[in-house]
């Protein structure tokens, strides 16, 4: 059984603009992310892609794309995979995350989450490190991150 978050990606991706209208879902629902204007490009069990442009509201001072911009993409694409690829009984959230900057941030960028180990049920929380790399046009990798999730079983209640 798919989450509701991957039937709704599967359902708008076989439309015309229906990645773009998912993405704007995802950040009318998180409307923080809307402010690097991220484009989610493959959403599946295990596995989130996801595009962000170059354009002048996501540079630093030295014209490159700014870290935190990187930062963003990364948390929302590792958010994404993790949230459609958790069994029903069980719920996330970000606990940490490491970045490095490898090099210059420019051009249309990639990011790729997938997770460090397998996602399953389990009757006490754990911790699930998932890596994201972000990769220039050329596909030189500028950014990994891996940010800790913490993965646990939903209450009974909600």
């Amino acid at each position: 059984m798919s989450s509701p978050l991957l039937t709704l990606y599967r359902r708008l991706s076989r439309w015309p603009g229906g990645r773009w209208l998912f993405t704007r879902a995802v950040c009318f629902k998180a409307p923080y992310f809307a402010s690097i204007s991220p484009r989610i490009t493959l959403l599946a069990d295990g596995r989130c892609e996801g595009t962000l442009a170059d354009c002048r509201k996501v540079r630093n001072h030295i014209g490159t794309v700014h870290a935190i911009a990187l930062c963003n993409l990364a948390e929302l694409t590792a958010g994404l995979m993790t949230d459609a690829s958790l069994p029903a009984d069980m719920r996330w959230t970000p606990r940490g995350m490491e970045v490095r900057y490898l090099a210059k941030a420019r051009g249309p960028l990639k990011a790729v989450a997938v997770p460090e180990r397998p996602i399953a049920s389990a009757p006490a929380g754990y911790e699930l490190p998932v890596r994201v790399g972000i990769s220039d046009a050329a596909g030189t990798e500028v950014f990994t991150a891996r940010i800790a999730m913490w993965v646990s079983p939903r209450r009974a209640n909600g």
